[in-house]
Formats: C-alpha cells, sequence, structure tokens
C-alpha cells in the first residue's frame, strides 16, 4: 500500500476499533460465516479471561484458538490450569478450534543449526515454547491430551526450523511427520502443519510438497499465506493457493505482511487489509470449496502499540473482508 493509503486505512480501522471499546451499544452480535471465525487469544491479551470476553463480547464470535494463557505456554497448562480455562471458556460460551502446539519448532538433530533456531537469537521463542527434540514426544502426546480437554480434535505442528539446505534431511523429516501423524490419528486428532515462514515449509508451493509427501490422512494444512508472503512467495494468493490440494486443508491463520527489501527480515506485519494477501479474495475462494473450518486472527503486527489495541484494528480489517466476500 502506498504511505497515503495505508494511513488513510489505518485511521479508518482505528476508529472502527475505538467504537468497540468505547460504546457498548454498537458491540458486536454474534458474527455468522460459514467459516469458524477465531482468534488467537494471546493475541489479545495474556489474560485469558479478558481475551475470551472481547471475542466473545466484543467481536461476536464464538470460536477461539488456544496458545498460551496467562503467560504461560499451553503445554505448560497444569490440570489447575485446564479446569480454570474450561470454566471462562464455558463463561464466554466460545469453543475451541485447535491447540495451538508448538510440535516440531525445533532443530533437525543432526543437521546443521538453523539461522531461526532459538540457539542462534538473542532470545528465546516469543511463545514460550522452549522444548527441545527429545521432548518432542512429550509434546505430542501433551497436545493431544490437551485437545480431548478442551473438546477440539485438531492440534497444530511444524516443519523445524529451516534449513539452508533441505534435502539430506528431508526424507527422514517427511518420516517424521508420517509417524506423528499416525499417532496422532489412533486418538482421532488431527495435525495441522502450519507453514511457518521461519520453517522449512513456510510457503504454498512448499507446503504443497510437503503434504505430497506426507500421505497421511491424518495431516492436513494450516494454510497461512500471510507467512508465504513472509518467506518471499508475494503471490500467495492466487499464486501459492493454486498448487494446494484443497482437500486437505483444515485450517486457517489470517494476518498480512508486506515486502521490505533491503531489511533484516524482508518484511514486516500490518494489519489486515493493510498488506497481502488480499483476504477478501482468499475468503471468496475458501468459501467456493466449501471450506468451513477455522479462520483464526492471527495478529503478529503490533503497529496500534498494544496487543489488544492492533489486533482490535486487524478484527476490524477481518471483518470488512468477511463482509465484502459474503463470508
Amino acid at each position: 500500500m502506498s504511505p497515503t493509503s495505508r494511513r488513510t486505512f489505518l485511521k479508518a480501522a482505528t476508529g472502527t476499533a475505538a467504537a468497540f471499546t468505547l460504546a457498548p451499544a454498537l458491540r458486536a452480535a454474534t458474527f455468522a460465516s460459514p467459516f469458524r471465525v477465531a482468534v488467537i487469544s494471546d493475541e489479545i491479551s495474556r489474560d485469558f479471561d479478558h481475551a475470551c470476553s472481547v471475542i466473545a463480547n466484543d467481536f461476536g464470535l464464538s470460536w477461539v484458538e488456544l496458545r498460551g494463557m496467562w503467560g504461560k505456554n499451553i503445554m505448560d497448562l497444569d490440570d489447575a490450569d485446564i479446569a480454570k480455562a474450561n470454566a471462562v471458556l464455558d463463561k464466554y460460551k466460545l469453543r475451541v478450534t485447535d491447540i495451538g502446539s508448538p510440535l516440531f519448532k525445533v532443530d533437525w538433530p543432526g543437521a546443521p543449526v538453523s539461522s531461526y533456531s532459538p540457539q542462534k537469537k538473542e532470545k528465546s521463542d516469543t511463545f514460550k515454547a522452549d522444548f527441545t527434540f527429545k521432548q518432542q514426544q512429550e509434546v505430542l502426546e501433551k497436545s493431544i491430551e490437551l485437545a480431548k480437554k478442551f473438546k477440539t480434535d485438531r492440534v497444530r505442528c511444524f516443519d523445524f526450523w529451516r534449513l539452508d539446505n533441505q534435502a539430506p534431511y528431508r526424507k527422514s523429516i517427511d518420516e517424521k511427520l508420517i509417524e506423528a501423524a499416525g499417532t496422532a490419528g489412533k486418538h482421532n486428532i488431527l495435525l495441522v502443519l502450519e507453514n511457518e515462514y521461519e520453517c522449512n515449509t513456510a510457503t504454498g508451493r512448499e507446503a504443497a510438497r510437503t503434504l505430497a509427501a506426507v500421505q497421511s490422512p491424518h495431516l492436513r494444512l494450516n494454510w497461512d499465506p500471510g507467512n508465504a508472503v513472509a518467506r518471499g512467495e508475494l503471490d500467495a494468493f492466487p499464486g501459492g493457493w493454486d498448487a494446494l490440494p484443497k482437500d486437505r486443508i483444515g485450517h486457517c491463520h489470517v494476518k498480512c505482511a508486506v515486502s521490505k527489501p533491503g531489511t533484516k527480515s524482508g518484511f514486516e506485519w500490518a494489519p489486515v487489509g493493510g498488506g497481502l494477501p488480499d483476504w477478501v479474495a482468499q475468503f471468496k475462494a475458501l468459501k467456493a470449496i466449501g471450506y468451513h473450518q477455522a479462520v483464526s486472527l492471527e495478529t503478529h503486527w503490533r503497529g496500534a502499540g498494544t496487543p489488544e489495541a492492533s489486533t482490535r484494528i486487524s478484527w476490524a480489517g477481518m471483518k470488512k473482508a468477511l463482509e465484502q466476500a459474503q463470508a
């Protein structure tokens, strides 16, 4: 977007977000959609009760995605935390789309340490997911347990921190994904593999390759075109999307990025509607294939100063895109 159009968007979106906060009479009624429209709760607040209140009362939604709460990664919740969280969900009549597990967001053993590994960064994973490869079976088992306790059939996973050269390890990685999917399947759980810009499967085209290699009925894709854009697939929609087997899309994350050539990352996050992909077109395409699973807001952008303020602006953009897509 041009600086002028982006400022115009942010001004309008900020006004919409302010209406949610300042005018209770304007708060949303239940939002109807063919999709399970959701928000990752910790993109709003670490206070799970407050985050759920915003999602249900201000946004008018019935679904939430769980990744962390009360400053803990979801993997670190104990029985008391789980009981407390379920009481909050009941209070706001929210259902859980999936468990946002950090499964396989680790280095592949025997390979060079990835430049995206926490070992190469000044600080650890921002979502408090500091687990080793040896702990991944434990992470998988805990994720399955959490899915059952939170009444969902989906657990997110990743494709290991990105390697400069995947080729020597790719077959073994695919086999590990097949094995994990088989374990999940025994418990009637689906793994949804997120194309993550810092991991080996980052784009739509890479996701198509991984899905072709991992022929398991228990593994589907968590399609995140914003992540694909961050990795440089600027045509994530429609190019990356067109490469995907549509019957294996099991979850969808909603966010935007803009290309920033010459910077260290090469991109920056943007509010929904303020970058790529074109979510009106993407929502129309999801609707056209009969997709009825989650479209879950994963804001990431922090341009409004706080997670909650930024998520309110991104939700305003996402809601507008859903409405324009008649979804």
